[in-house]
């Protein structure tokens, strides 16, 4: 009997102690084949501890990298793996799929460019529903959201308010919020080899900056999604974040605007994802 009882204790206490150390994954040199961007894309993906042993589907976070990094930034400098088992471990976020898209290769950036970098085009036709069939995830706006850093934090204010009717919620940090001014994008267009009529900087400045998306978007559209909006004081790129801040204000738009100290760097981000965690996490719940 003592014997029994002894093996009972044992095996409770291992099964505790491998439920403890569960642990989740990361696959950073994953691709897919594009039609739109001709040639195969990477990606990489966080799955949850228990992902492998359960049977059930996950809400889904796309978290967007910056310029000059790629798919693997947010694993490599972001440590999103420790920090994501971190916060579910500790019931501050619920478990999920995170999938980390590149935009570097070929072209920078998330927005459609020409014929030959539709970039925008790419993401949503072929990209999201491609990773929402290969993995368990629940393929609807309460339980999808969407966050990024700088010109990723800029993907993120686009898609965002692109499509609200597929996000719960988004989360830019220190985000490029897109050229201030058509002089500012004019600006930038000078040192691009090819030449756009006057109506063609006009369209994409509308369509590309987050300050004229919100004069045109419908109100009640923008409020579907919940806004999380983090810039570090010291941050070069404050002045679009707070313009964006004070918009959403005079539009009683809701949204969590937070101003830390600190600058434009991996430091910021990495204490910024867990917020970031917490808050998709209570979108994905009843709130």
């Amino acid at each position: 009997m003592i014997q029994k009882l002894a093996c009972t204790v044992l095996t409770c206490l291992f099964m505790s102690f491998s439920a403890l150390s569960q642990t989740g994954k990361v696959y950073d040199e994953l691709t897919m084949k594009s039609e739109i961007l001709k040639g195969e894309r990477k990606y990489a993906v966080y799955l949850p501890p228990d992902y492998d042993t359960s049977q059930r589907s996950y809400p889904v976070l796309y978290l967007l990298h910056g310029a000059g990094d790629d798919q693997t930034g947010w694993v490599q400098f972001g440590e999103v793996l420790r920090i994501t088992d971190e916060a579910i471990k500790n019931g501050t976020a619920t478990p999920m799929v995170i999938i980390m898209p590149d935009a570097e290769q070929g072209k920078r950036g998330y927005f459609n460019q020409g014929d030959d970098w539709r970039y925008e085009d790419f993401f949503f036709e072929e990209f999201m529903p491609y990773v929402e069939k290969q993995y368990r995830i629940k393929s609807t706006k309460r339980y999808r959201a969407i966050a990024g850093l700088s010109m990723g934090g800029g993907g993120s204010f686009m898609y965002a308010l692109h499509h609200p009717e597929l996000f719960s919620s988004a989360c830019p940090l220190s985000a490029y919020v897109g050229p201030l001014t058509i002089a500012d994008l004019k600006e930038r267009l000078k040192k691009s080899d090819v030449k756009f009529s006057e109506s063609e900087i006009k369209a994409y400045f509308k369509r590309h900056n987050a300050l004229e998306l919100l004069k045109t978007v419908p109100v009640e559209d923008v409020k579907s999604v919940r806004w999380y909006i983090d810039c570090g004081d010291d941050d070069f790129l404050f002045e679009g974040n707070s313009l964006v801040h004070i918009a959403m204000t005079k539009k009683k738009i809701p949204h969590e605007y937070r101003v830390r100290d600190g600058r434009h760097s991996w430091t910021y981000w990495r204490a910024s994802l867990p917020k970031v965690l917490e808050f998709v996490s209570d979108a994905f719940h009843q709130h």
